[in-house]
């Protein structure tokens, strides 16, 4: 257990922000996760920075009864934080030797962009990304820099960008037996999407699933 200190709260939106804690001597790699606490309980969350940066970033969605979530929020610069070590077994990008698709949901971009972050000359094979509306989608004009990069707004039409759930864009992913398909956010996207790739003859060894919130229950 570590305490690290407050830098930043940015919001996005009324429900969506952006934690930043000072890194000090954490070290991790995309996909680690921390548990923050706060005085009665923990969360695990996802690191969205970079592993070359000095701030530890973390993308949550305040909910009614998240309490982890709903503390995090009203922390101000220089307030502590108590977190753990970091721990997971989601790697993006890590099957040496092979390419990669990267497919998200909401706050589930996170290990991700902080794969994109890390790996900027390595980039995935494309990335989708699925949210309700355009503002919830986090750090878009860093990923739309992203080769092969789609957004998909479930809950509202744009000229730039799909209209419907992202599972809509799958029929434009590559097949093929040397990439490996990362999956992270909603479980319904993720059992959706698992279903599709292993019925166009993906083994299921290929796809790795990291599953951020349920339907019915967000933290």
């Amino acid at each position: 257990m570590k305490t690290l200190t407050v830098h930043k709260v940015i919001f996005r939106t009324d429900e969506l922000f952006e934690l930043q804690l000072e890194r000090e001597t954490i070290q991790f790699e995309p996909g680690s996760c921390l548990a923050l606490f706060n005085d009665d309980e923990s969360r695990p969350y996802s690191i969205a920075s970079g592993t070359g940066e000095d701030k530890l970033r973390f993308l949550l969605r305040q909910v009614v009864d998240g309490t982890v979530s709903q503390w995090l929020a009203l922390r101000k610069p220089g307030d502590k934080v108590q977190v753990s070590a970091p721990f997971g077994w989601f790697r993006p990008g890590a099957a040496i030797g092979s390419r990669s698709v990267f497919i998200a949901t909401g706050t589930g971009i996170a290990p991700f962009l902080s794969y994109f972050r890390s790996h900027s000359l390595a980039p995935p094979e494309c990335c989708l990304y699925g949210v309700r509306r355009c503002v919830e989608a986090f750090n878009l004009e860093e990923l739309q820099r992203v080769k092969n990069f789609s957004l998909a707004l479930s809950q509202e039409q744009t000229d730039d960008h799909f209209y419907g759930r992202v599972t809509g864009l799958l029929e434009q992913i590559p097949l093929a037996d040397d990439i490996h398909y990362y999956l992270c956010g909603l479980d319904a996207m993720i059992a959706e999407t698992s279903v599709w790739l292993e019925n166009h003859g993906v083994a299921y060894t290929q796809i790795h699933r990291e599953i951020f919130f349920y339907e019915d229950e967000q933290h």
